[in-house]
């Protein structure tokens, strides 16, 4: 682990290369109440990608892990994760690699892609869907606050907003800097623009993640994008599961999925 200061603020991150030299590199960006550890390496992605000859580069987005903690929603905009991680690959000499985000992290890495598409070779986009490009929920933002900000989690009423307070409480996070992320404000994502964007795209979700709506929809966004569900799999648990493993690991060797292929006749 290492700590250092890019972009003006302090990150912390990891840097694992495989044992005989890497084959490929990956940056990892995590989601929402989570952290690199938790978010990638207690779940067994450092071990899958490294079995692989990849080199792990994964960070912990500015709120969470041991990063720098503001509790000014205004230090958490999109644009101001995605500047972090392309100063991240600068500091680290890395001109291109794969970009894998998860849940809030798919937002970071969609908006790296648009800034520096140059730098990404493979996008993978992780809990997510077709209902990316749905309006906020009135009052969502100030609900996910206040639920990080109650000193009680009990009087959380809300089930989906209490167990991302029990997840954040578990990994011992900031919650006052986990409320100012939650009501930071970023301009829509550009649906227009994201569809000009020359790299492969994965859009992976579990088929009972509420939160994500189909992968295949916003799939279809990208000029070459897949889309593809999980089946069993919800927003929490498909993180962990061997059946995102191998869609991601199979989209990046290049490998089809059964889906691809034409039916028998």
């Amino acid at each position: 682990m290492t700590i250092t200061t890019l972009n003006g603020v302090t990150l912390a991150y990891d840097d694992i290369a495989p044992p005989g030299g890497a084959q490929r590199t990956v940056l990892l960006l995590h989601g929402f109440a989570s952290n690199r550890a938790e978010g990638w390496k207690r779940t067994g992605w450092y071990t899958a990608f490294e079995r692989r000859g990849t080199r792990v580069i994964a960070l912990d987005q500015r709120g969470h892990g041991e990063s720098v903690k503001s509790h000014d929603p205004a230090d958490y905009g999109r644009q101001n994760l995605a500047a972090d991680a392309l100063a991240l690959l600068d500091h680290l000499g890395v001109g291109r690699c794969d970009v894998f985000g998860y849940s809030m992290g798919t937002r970071t890495a969609m908006q790296l892609a648009l800034d520096a598409p140059d730098r990404v070779s493979n996008l993978v986009l992780g809990g997510v869907g077709g209902k990316l490009f749905d309006p906020p929920r009135p009052g969502a933002a100030e609900a996910m606050a206040q639920a990080m900000g109650t000193d009680d989690p009990e009087t959380i009423e809300n089930d989906f907003l209490k167990s991302f307070r029990h997840f954040a409480d578990e990994q011992g996070e900031d919650r006052k800097a986990l409320a100012a992320s939650s009501a930071a404000v970023s301009p829509p994502l550009d649906r227009a623009a994201l569809g000009r964007l020359p790299m492969p795209v994965l859009v992976v979700a579990g088929a009972r993640d509420d939160l994500a709506g189909d992968p295949a929809e916003l799939a279809a966004v990208f000029p070459y994008g897949k889309g593809k569900s999980l089946p069993g799999c919800d927003h929490f648990s498909a993180i962990p599961h061997g059946a995102l493993k191998a869609a991601v690991l199979d989209f990046l060797d290049g490998i089809p999925d059964e889906d691809d292929f034409p039916p028998f006749e």
